[in-house]
């Protein structure tokens, strides 16, 4: 066995990190050199040796390769070479390795590419100055320095054993300091609640037990607080924040299919002509099928892991979550997904931005939030790219201010959102009971040592408070092929409908194997076997197999008899499966350190029998947690714009605001179109701006019915006024559904996640008063939560003081549509005064500033935020807009959001390359209170032929519209001009 090195020169620009310390070096070269583990005794032939060098070679240049270094340093230069830790392989060289052994390259098991650089000095730099240069080359989670050329892959880390934590001598104690070493996050009443437990059934714990139990009873997998009972002001509530959710369904239609109690929710479809393969374990043809088939929905978030690896954090985040979608029922369709980012000031280097303060510091232990703005977007649509998913819409928000009351908010910990809908059979819609004698089986990568401890280490109340090290171990990897793979795997299963071997699939996520086993396995219980796993690291611990929460992963149930067909289609895709236990139907989740054929282990050998837990005593019913709330009044003061600010300078700062300004950043580099089966994506008219309110999706090639999906959020008006914040993001969320046709207003289901530090003094109550405004007005609406997801630990420790982020809703609606091709974007389509537009108020009258882009971009707040006061009057507007649509009497149309009316406008104009002819009279209200106030409200271009009629459907509901102005010229010499008051 040997490790073979071949080296190639590369050129900037490269994808790869570029050293700090640029006043030391006066040059640098860079190469790339392919570690390839040889396993054979023999050499490799000159054949072999000339596949694997046009394997390595870049296609412009193919005599680019070589056995020897092209850099050859001075005793004064420094040459640095990064690569991947030893103890894992990367999924680059698991793909690597594919394509060797199907060339005929079989006895290459390992390709690991690292990164040379020859630096040459100017100045020669102090050592610490050196070692600065050198960390800012890599990632120090999954890289290090070769400090010599690789010789070999093996590494000597022994796995740790398991050991007993001693409750039954010391008690609590022991519990306490298994708490500290392990990083488990138990909370008092946790360590209380275990201590008596273990103490109840007369047993020590061990240590991957504990481990086990913080993974899958943290706020993260557990939902405590939106569970637990809550006393708000002295006043105990009779309802639960989770009780009050569900009964937004009383008020809605009853067309869910799936809620609260599946990786996704669904919503009833429709029957729709599909394309299946006539045999799915085989090449053959294709045909049309007439099926129901049921629309889908999930969000999620993966802050914490985004705030410390944001381009790792993102990717992982986006592949758990297609996991979601795909693990719904018995198996489901991935079609898209949508994304949103909240991260701190971005104090971009050469670009400074007045409203954003030099003076805040940053911790260590997260990334700045520049990086998170570009690295964490990178890393979503990267993800979405190469595994073949579009991104259709989203959201992207700064914000860090000092308050008057002296505390800063911000986005230090960041939220990386990401959703996805997709579609599933009627008949695949519930999943089936375990059963005695059910093969538990995982598909998916290989353990790696990553992701450990991560459900826990999300749920510490202030990030800064765990041990640096306990955070990095806690992010996970991303490798996207392998998802594609698993997919594929999953998606034979599902297309043999009827005969779907898949009795229950669920996604690996928080907690790693030892959650996602036991949801599986429950209520009947299960024997896993840690040898039947495929280690990607030999010197994986039991714990680290148990907890790792190691990316593109599903757990499925399959009965004996479909063995075969799953390792056929698996064998065929290149995904890896493993056969790793039974349904035992005891009740019991059992992990034995060994293999089925191994004699049955001592139950007192913790080492051999290191999980041996009732399922009751893990997933049963718990006494809920109390939690005592007392709400703060916010300290206001009354927005204090330059006596002197003029439109046009205000304009300038605010289209600067990330969640103004440009999205094409985050757009131009995703794919939008993948799959075929995309109506609406974010880029429209014939700039392709990124602009449209409302993603549409088809649920087949061959029709148009499919479904629609738009968000909403407004978190920083929530910081004035935590109600008023959550009935505008539901308010925004449905403004900008609106440009769909879809089947009825009730029929609408949302997602409501929760990013809020909610244990912190006056947020947890802060977030009760969102929740009660959010149901009660979705009540009004007639619209119904149908999942969700919670982040409550939202807070990040910056030197001595805790830094929070702003509370956060986001509101995620999806529903049906009866005609993909009814939707309308923002960008205007009749120029040159064929065009006539429409301003539709929801909040007629009134133009308060409070938490708008304006005041933040003057460093302020305000202090009266936009509110929803009539719902009817939406549900009116909503309902007439879409019948608008349905006779085709709208050519286009934008929702009123950040940025105000001014903004919209422009929005419009810049997406349709067309002018604006705008008049505007208000004798009460000055011009920046109607131009920048953010209430809401829509905006709608016709033809002059129907104007009238239309207006007057709108008058006949009640709502208010006004005709503010017509559209001009067109192309790059096209104007907008706007006239206030007749000035």
């Amino acid at each position: 066995m040997v490790v073979l090195h071949f080296y190639r020169s590369v050129q900037p620009p490269f994808s790869a990190p570029h050293p700090s310390g640029t006043e030391y070096i006066q040059s640098e070269q860079r190469e790339l050199c392919y570690n390839v583990n040889w396993t054979s005794e023999s050499p490799p032939s000159s054949q072999e040796i000339d596949a694997m060098r046009w394997l390595f070679s870049c296609p412009f240049d193919p005599d680019g390769i070589s056995d020897a270094s092209y850099l050859h340093p001075e005793p004064s230069d420094l040459l640095i070479e990064i690569g991947p830790r030893m103890n894992f392989s990367t999924a680059a060289s698991t793909n690597a390795v594919s394509i060797c052994r199907s060339i005929g390259l079989s006895h290459v098991d390992r390709i690991e590419c690292s990164r040379r650089y020859l630096i040459k000095f100017q100045t020669q730099p102090e050592e610490d100055e050196l070692k600065k240069i050198s960390m800012s080359l890599y990632d120090r989670m999954t890289e290090c320095v070769y400090t010599e050329p690789v010789t070999s892959f093996e590494v000597s880390v022994r796995p740790e054993q398991v050991y007993e934590v001693d409750v039954l001598g010391q008690g609590r104690a022991a519990l306490e300091r298994a708490n500290t070493e392990l990083g488990l996050a138990f909370d008092s009443w946790d360590l209380d609640f275990y201590t008596a437990l273990f103490q109840r059934v007369g047993r020590n714990p061990s240590s991957v037990e504990c481990f086990d139990l913080a993974q899958s009873n943290s706020e993260h997998s557990r939902h405590w607080f939106f569970k637990g009972r809550l006393t708000v002001d002295g006043e105990e509530k009779e309802m639960s924040l989770f009780d009050m959710i569900m009964k937004t369904q009383d008020t809605s239609n009853p067309n869910n299919v799936i809620k609260f109690c599946d990786n996704s929710s669904a919503i009833q479809g429709s029957e729709v002509s599909c394309l299946n393969p006539t045999d799915p374990s085989c090449a053959g043809p294709y045909c049309l099928h007439s099926s129901v088939r049921h629309l889908i929905f999930t969000a999620e978030t993966h802050n914490f892991p985004t705030g410390v690896a944001p381009f790792s954090g993102a990717t992982t985040g986006t592949g758990g979550r297609i996991r979601d979608v795909q693990s719904t029922g018995r198996g489901a369709h991935v079609i898209a997904g949508t994304a949103g980012y909240c991260f701190g000031n971005l104090h971009i280097p050469g670009y400074s931005l007045p409203w954003e303060d030099s003076s805040f510091q940053y911790p260590v232990q997260f990334a700045r939030p520049l990086e998170v703005a570009i690295e964490a977007s990178n890393g979503a649509s990267d993800y979405g790219n190469k595994f073949g998913e579009p991104v259709l819409t989203g959201f992207a928000r700064s914000f860090g201010l000092r308050l008057p009351s002296g505390e800063r908010r911000e986005w230090v910990k960041p939220i990386m959102f990401s959703g996805g809908i997709g579609s599933m059979e009627d008949v695949h819609h519930k999943k089936e009971t375990p059963e005695p004698g059910m093969l538990v089986v995982k598909v998916g990568g290989p353990i790696y040592r990553i992701g450990v401890g991560g459900g826990a280490a999300s749920s510490i109340q202030v990030q800064g408070d765990n041990a640096i090290d306990l955070d990095f171990g806690a992010v996970q990897r991303g490798d996207a092929e392998m998802e594609q793979k698993m997919n594929r795997a999953v998606r034979a299963c599902v297309e043999k409908i009827s005969s779907n071997p898949i009795c229950s699939i669920h996604d690996q996520g928080a907690g790693g194997n030892g959650n996602v086993l036991k949801e599986l396995s429950e209520p009947q219980g299960a024997v896993i076997y840690t040898r039947h796993f495929q280690l990607g690291d030999p010197t994986l611990s039991v714990l680290e197999i148990w907890g790792a929460e190691y990316q593109e992963s599903n757990a499925l149930l399959v009965r004996p008899s479909d063995e075969k067909f799953l390792r056929s289609v698996c064998s065929r895709e290149r995904c890896p499966v493993d056969f790793v236990g039974k349904i035992t139907g005891d009740g019991k989740i059992v992990l034995v350190n060994g293999g089925e054929s191994d004699p049955v282990p001592n139950s007192s050998d913790r080492n051999s029998l290191p999980v041996d837990l009732q399922l009751d005593w893990v997933l049963g019913k718990m006494p809920r947690k109390e939690f005592v709330l007392n709400r703060i009044t916010p300290k206001l003061q009354p927005l204090n714009l330059p006596n002197e600010l003029t439109v046009w300078d205000a304009l300038q700062r605010v289209l600067r605001l990330p969640a103004v300004g440009s999205k094409r950043y985050l757009t131009n580099k995703v794919d939008r179109s993948v799959t075929g089966l995309v109506a609406q994506q974010q880029c429209v008219g014939p700039l392709h701006t990124p602009l449209a309110d409302v993603a549409v999706v088809s649920l087949s090639y061959s029709g148009t019915v499919g479904g629609a999906t738009a968000i909403g959020e407004q978190p920083i008006k929530g910081l004035l006024n935590p109600a008023a914040g959550a009935r505008l993001a539901v308010a925004e969320a449905l403004t900008n559904l609106v440009f769909a046709q879809i089947t009825d207003l009730k029929d609408v289901k949302c997602s409501g996640n929760w990013m809020w530090a909610a244990k912190l003094p006056g947020e947890g109550a802060a977030l009760y008063d969102a929740c009660v405004a959010m149901c009660d007005v979705m009540a009004k609406l007639g619209v119904a939560i149908d999942g969700g997801k919670d982040s409550l630990s939202m807070a990040a420790r910056v030197g001595t003081e805790t830094v929070k982020a702003p509370g956060s809703l986001v509101v995620s609606v999806y529903a049906v549509c009866p005609d993909i091709t009814a939707t309308i974007t923002p960008d205007l389509k009749n120029p040159k005064q064929q065009g006539v537009l429409l301003y539709v108020p929801l909040s007629p009258g009134l133009y308060r500033l409070g938490g708008s882009a304006l005041a933040q971009c003057y460093s302020q707040l305000g202090d009266q935020p936009p509110d929803l006061e009539d719902p009817q009057t939406l549900v009116s507007c909503f309902q007439i807009t879409q019948k608008l649509l349905r006779d085709r009497c709208l050519s286009a149309g934008h929702d009123v959001s950040d940025g105000g009316l001014i903004t919209c406008l422009l929005e419009m104009a810049f997406a349709g390359n067309c002018g604006l002819d705008i008049e505007i009279s208000s004798p009460s209200r000055s011009a920046l209170e109607i131009l920048f106030a953010e209430e809401l409200g829509l905006v709608l271009e016709m033809s002059e032929l129907v104007l009238e009629g239309v207006m007057a459907q709108y008058q006949a509901a009640g709502v208010q519209c006004l005709k503010i102005g017509r559209t001009d010229g067109y192309g790059s010499k096209a104007k907008v001009s706007l006239t206030f008051n007749l000035k």
